[in-house]
């Protein structure tokens, strides 16, 4: 009898235990790294290591996730995916054309996203970035749009959702240029939506709204939340967004929720060659994750969370040619190139007349760390003598255009020579078809290892979550 009924408690323990294995998330968090792919992370724990003096690499909090595993990230016309493609994948599990958001090739045809499906399944909603919050990535997550670039109908699309937290930097176009309608900020206070400008007006206002937006209180662009090398302290981070959307979500604990967070600016300091501000958007990235870390650590039972990229920007090699990395001198930068463009447009303005050769080297050395803090060869010092007379000799030149800003050829060339010195290449201004990785911890994560397709993601989070 004594066996039998060990037998029996044996059975009903692997029953339970089965049963808690297969459990659906209550609370489940989204990192997307734009154009964050396996280099920049490698590049980044390469940097925390070497300044600290030691040849290895340390670990950022997503990347001691205990699964993880490879994505391919083509677009469905294109081997080298674009932000929207690439999105509508990770969002709906879907492939479509580059430029296209949240629909099929054809254009028409809805993909509905995972956001989507866990609130219509009564779970709340928060989407946030680091840029416009009708920009590719977030938008794909609630809109749908023959064309990215249809940002004000995007914007009346989030108005519409019905979700219940959203942050970024602001509306990209909240206004039609005819004026034909009220306008995004007027469509979302009509739904129901609290706008609130920095982290300190969403704490005095959450606690009396339903659904809120976040923006930044002073953007310096009306698109981008700044760099985080540029950051003032009074300046909205993801980190603060991503503390808002918890602390919103948790205003009614019992639904759970659905979280998705972009650190969207990894992919502009890429499409910029600029290592250095990759890497500190990088670290940015991370801290904000830490911040869904520490609640995981509360509700470790209940929770999942996946880290993972829409694709990889600026096919970033960790070489230049020599059996060597320097990243450790990327700590000397403390602007990115395109605010180091603009400060030098501003000083020149300041003083009513062209930089001197000199002056712009005071400003080099205070703000690359060369001749200073990083030794500069005659060569490379000719290059940048070359480069300021093209720049400033004659006036202010032409300048260079990135993907989503522009900068003077000196700043360009700083750059260049910063990165050289690191030993970090850079194979395009724009996308790669590389792999970018993905990393998960929680309830469900040992899904997300091996190798696979974009598409297959947010189709595991379906699952394990049961939307």
């Amino acid at each position: 009898m004594k066996k039998r009924l060990s037998i029996m408690l044996a059975a009903l323990l692997i029953v339970l235990a089965a049963g808690a294995k297969t459990k659906a998330p209550k609370y489940v968090f989204y990192f997307i790294g734009d154009g964050m792919g396996v280099n920049q992370v490698m590049a980044t724990e390469y940097y925390l290591s070497d300044v600290n003096g030691k040849l290895g690499w340390e670990k950022l909090c997503f990347t001691g996730f205990p699964y993880c595993g490879m994505v391919v990230t083509h677009s469905a016309n294109s081997y080298v995916t674009d932000s929207s493609a690439a999105g509508t994948a990770l969002a709906s599990g879907q492939k479509t054309n580059n430029n296209v958001l949240g629909v099929l090739p054809d254009r028409k045809t809805k993909c509905e996203s995972i956001a989507e499906m866990a609130h219509k399944k009564g779970y709340r909603v928060a989407i946030g970035t680091t840029v416009c919050i009708d920009h590719a990535t977030p938008g794909v997550f609630y809109a749908h749009q023959a064309s990215r670039d249809n940002y004000h109908q995007i914007g009346t699309e989030l108005s519409e959702s019905g979700f219940e937290f959203f942050g970024g930097c602001d509306f990209h176009t909240p206004f039609t240029r005819d004026n034909s309608d009220e306008g995004n900020y007027v469509q979302a206070e009509k739904a129901g939506y609290t706008i609130v400008h920095g982290y300190d007006e969403y704490v005095q206002k959450a606690g009396t709204s339903d659904k809120v937006i976040l923006f930044e209180k002073n953007p310096r662009s009306d698109h981008y939340l700044s760099f985080a090398i540029d950051r003032n302290d009074d300046e909205l981070t993801l980190t603060q967004i991503t503390t808002a959307a918890i602390d919103f979500m948790m205003k009614d604990p019992k639904k759970g929720f659905f979280m998705m967070m972009e650190g969207g600016k990894i992919d502009q300091a890429c499409h910029g060659n600029d290592p250095a501000t990759a890497i500190f958007e990088t670290i940015d990235f991370d801290n904000a994750i830490k911040t869904a870390y520490d609640f995981y650590l509360k509700h470790k039972d209940e929770t999942l969370i996946v880290v993972t990229a829409d694709h990889e920007t600026g096919a970033m090699g960790l070489s230049n040619g020599e059996y060597r990395l320097n990243t450790k001198v990327l700590q000397y930068q403390d602007m990115s190139e395109g605010e180091f463009s603009a400060y030098l447009e501003k000083k020149g303005r300041e003083i009513g007349d062209i930089l001197t050769w000199e002056e712009v080297q005071e400003e080099l050395k205070a703000h690359y760390g060369f001749w200073d803090k990083i030794r500069i060869s005659q060569k490379l010092e000719d290059r940048l003598l070359s480069t300021y007379v093209e720049t400033f000799g004659m006036g202010p030149g032409e300048l260079k255009e990135e993907e989503y800003y522009k900068v003077d050829k000196m700043s360009d060339e700083a750059t260049k020579i910063i990165s050289e010195i690191a030993q970090i290449s850079w194979g395009t201004g724009t996308h790669s078809g590389g792999y970018v990785p993905v990393y998960a911890i929680g309830a469900g994560a040992e899904a997300f290892t091996g190798q696979m397709d974009n598409t297959e993601i947010p189709m595991k989070i379906k699952s394990i979550a049961k939307y």
